[in-house]
């Protein structure tokens, strides 16, 4: 990441709510994601793993911030949804697979859009109430089932 454009984050980030913070976390969990899946395409062995680690560190962060005494379902929908986001980077490694990488990213920006949906009517609100994620579903092992929506946003 360039000086000039962790300039712009600091300065982007030092007047955000709680839900910025969470999209900023996202976006760069996203870019970690994208730039491990071109290293890898590159055959850039040192810059995936670099990549990752971080991936895994931000993953982990967020895993951490889950409000786990009154968090409901929602918390179990996203300590579901990071565990598998853990296990599949751990595999895409194995595997060296850039397009499991991939698969993750997207993943990783539909959450980040749900989030972002959620956040605009609140900015004027007040704090958001916790609940379940629209259109997502983390039960055990099983895939992610997410509600058709349109993303603009790429890493």
């Amino acid at each position: 990441m360039s000086p000039t454009e962790m300039a712009y984050r600091k300065t982007a980030l030092a007047g955000s709510s709680g839900f910025g913070l969470l999209i900023a976390l996202y976006d760069t969990l996203a870019g970690d994601l994208r730039r491990a899946a071109e290293a890898e395409r590159s055959n850039d062995i040192g810059t995936r793993c670099l990549q990752l680690n971080h991936a895994l560190l931000v993953t982990a962060f967020l895993e951490d911030w889950i409000d786990r005494g009154s968090g409901g379902e929602l918390a179990q929908q996203l300590k579901s949804f990071y565990g598998s986001l853990r296990r599949k980077m751990i595999a895409a490694q194995a595997k060296r697979s850039a397009e499991m990488l991939e698969e993750q990213m997207a993943e990783v920006l539909e959450l980040r859009a749900i989030w972002q949906a959620m956040a605009q009517p609140r900015m004027s609100t007040g704090p958001a109430e916790p609940g379940s994620l629209p259109g997502v579903n983390y039960s055990g092992n099983s895939a992610p089932i997410y509600e058709a929506s349109a993303s603009t946003w790429s890493a």
